[in-house]
């Protein structure tokens, strides 16, 4: 081979050389035509940062909550409907492409890409957002993720929201909290309730100082239709905090523990039927003196990770290393008896309410807030009159009585 070249560089074959310097030059002139652009590319990359947010991250969600705050987004031209936003019917966010925008002096490109297959295991689109600035100082990323974060954290003290997993939390979008004051208790296990939570709240510096975990646990246990979800909905708007279902037969030890490692702070982690995890915890073959004593079963009764949560698996994630701080658990049951008495010691429960049978007094105050125009000795006639074993029993039939008057009223019309 060197010495056909050297054979050919020689000029013995003039149209070999004629061919070979041709090659030649148009390799130089094609590679110095791509120099400009390769030295652009390298100043570029030399001299700005960027910064990428998937859609399977939390933050993806914060963001557009933030971009709904910029007057930029107004100028916009190309933009899409997104409904999936919290405390937005409809929004206008920039669509998929690139966007320039001014932040804290400075330009920004933001880049939003959105898949087209859905053709994958999951059958939906990906989506990501990738901002890149002029600098090399990490700080003026902070300081836009700071602004970020701030934003969704206002947003999330002044509203509540209910928050489902699958494989992610996702927004419900067609939930709406209950107002605290339409759920009816005897008098006094709300006050007190409220009082016991707000003490919590104010406690963060004192459990730091102690080096407690800071969460708290609370029990609400009742025959079915008794208000205790409708108290949790309650309870969360009234602090603005929202609320994290959890179903342990949708669960695993390690999906559990995943669902709980991406729950922020100041939220509500509502396990629904907490007794369910004693069947999803078990072998049907388990110690029938432990399922006669409720002792936590050993490792050779556990379940399967893949079959459901166990109870070392739930206790680690209410007080273990992977706890999450500065929650709130609660619990809802219709079968107390039926749960493990290591789940019920001080640090895992701290609060028990139990919600039984409609009380007359509740009976009436409910009366009275369907029809406030009604004296309290008819509310009392009537509430004496109709004994129901659940509040919802009786609500059920106010609203009947309700949609009654409104017919008779249009017949009269």
């Amino acid at each position: 081979m060197f010495e056909m070249v050297k054979h050919i560089l020689s000029g013995q074959n003039q149209f070999a050389t004629g061919g070979l310097l041709l090659m030649i030059i148009g390799s130089v002139g094609a590679y110095l035509r791509t120099l400009p652009a390769e030295l652009w590319s390298w100043l570029v990359h030399q001299n700005t940062m960027m910064i990428t947010v998937k859609d399977d991250d939390a933050a993806f969600q914060w963001v557009k909550e933030w971009f709904l705050e910029q007057a930029f987004l107004k100028r916009i031209r190309r933009v899409d409907l997104d409904t999936t936003l919290r405390g937005a019917e409809m929004a206008l966010l920039p669509a998929p492409g690139r966007h320039l925008f001014w932040y804290a002096g400075r330009p920004f490109w933001v880049w939003i890409y959105r898949s087209e297959d859905t053709k994958t295991r999951s059958e939906r689109r990906v989506e990501s957002l990738t901002f890149q600035t002029i600098g090399r100082k990490q700080i003026f990323l902070r300081r836009f993720v700071d602004e970020v974060v701030a934003c969704h954290r206002r947003k999330q003290n002044t509203a509540s929201y209910l928050y489902v997993w699958d494989d992610y939390w996702t927004s419900v979008q067609a939930y709406s909290p209950r107002l605290l004051e339409s759920v009816i208790l005897k008098p006094g296990e709300k006050e007190h309730l409220i009082q016991d939570l707000e003490r919590f709240r104010a406690s963060r510096p004192r459990y730091r100082r102690l080096g407690v975990p800071y969460h708290r646990g609370y029990l609400l246990y009742g025959p079915p239709g008794t208000g205790k979800t409708s108290l949790v909905s309650g309870l969360s708007a009234r602090f603005g905090m929202s609320i994290y279902v959890v179903n342990l037969t949708e669960f695993n030890d390690k999906s559990l523990k995943s669902a709980m490692n991406d729950v922020p702070e100041h939220s509500m982690i509502l396990f629904e039927d907490i007794d369910c995890m004693r069947a999803g915890g078990r072998r049907p073959n388990a110690n029938a003196a432990d399922e006669k004593s409720g002792r936590a079963p050993d490792e050779k009764s556990a379940t399967p990770e893949g079959l459901g949560v166990t109870l070392s698996g739930l206790l680690n994630v209410m007080d273990g290393f992977h706890a999450p701080d500065n929650v709130v658990f609660v619990m809802t049951t219709n079968h107390v008896e039926a749960l493990d008495p290591a789940l019920l010691r001080p640090g895992r429960i701290d609060y028990k309410l139990f919600m039984g049978e409609a009380a007359e007094s509740q009976r009436i105050e409910l009366y009275r807030r369907f029809f406030p125009e009604v004296s309290e000795a008819e509310a009392r006639e009537f509430a004496e009159a109709h004994r129901t074993e659940t509040m919802a029993e009786f609500q059920g039939l106010l609203l009947g009585l309700e949609q009654e008057d409104e017919l008779c009223l249009e017949q009269r019309t």
